[in-house]
């Protein structure tokens, strides 16, 4: 099978079978994909932590109210302990990554001061860990029938509520989540 960047900004969406509880009912974004695997952040669930609990984690400090209470995502079961930035493009930071034209990956603490301040994007996903796939795995996982994937769109990653993003993610391709079997086939 033929590696590309293909599935780079896609959203995948976890079928209903899906047995790992990592991924149950997920969409995870993937931000960078390659002939060495694939990197994506889970982008629908919130941990039981906000972004005022990490600011003090890593002494930060922010007066906005409404940030500080912002929830922080499990962005997936790989290097739980390291925070993730999904945000609006157009800033530069120690360590970004362009996902598409409109969102990027940044992983350095300055965008976190930035957010903080006042200063940092906007829109933005503050997530702990990450999902990964080594070559090929993805593809087979896909061919396996796990996931499904569509195009992201920032309003999916930023703008709709975590506990909606399945359903409005499988709504793009025309599915409606309750005709899904969990069980895979191949026709």
């Amino acid at each position: 099978m033929e590696i590309s960047s293909a599935l780079n900004n896609q959203l995948l969406i976890a079928m209903p079978g899906m047995a790992d509880p990592n991924f149950n009912a997920t969409v995870t974004l993937i931000c960078e994909h390659n002939e060495e695997g694939a990197l994506g952040i889970i982008i629908n669930r919130p941990l039981n932590l906000q972004l005022g609990g990490l600011f003090e984690q890593i002494s930060i400090s922010s007066n906005n109210q409404k940030l500080i209470k912002t929830p922080v995502l499990h962005g997936g079961p790989v290097a739980q302990d390291r925070g993730f930035v999904l945000h609006s493009a157009g800033f530069k930071f120690d360590s970004s990554v362009t996902v598409s034209a409109d969102i990027q990956l940044t992983l350095s603490r300055d965008i976190l001061d930035a957010i903080a301040k006042g200063d940092g994007p906007e829109k933005n996903v503050v997530a702990l860990g990450y999902a990964g796939w080594e070559a090929g795995q993805l593809e087979a996982e896909i061919l396996a029938n796990s996931w499904l994937n569509v195009a992201a769109t920032p309003e999916i990653v930023f703008d709709v509520p975590y506990a909606d993003r399945w359903q409005v993610a499988t709504r793009l391709l025309g599915i409606d989540v309750s005709q899904l079997s969990p069980d895979a086939g191949h026709a």
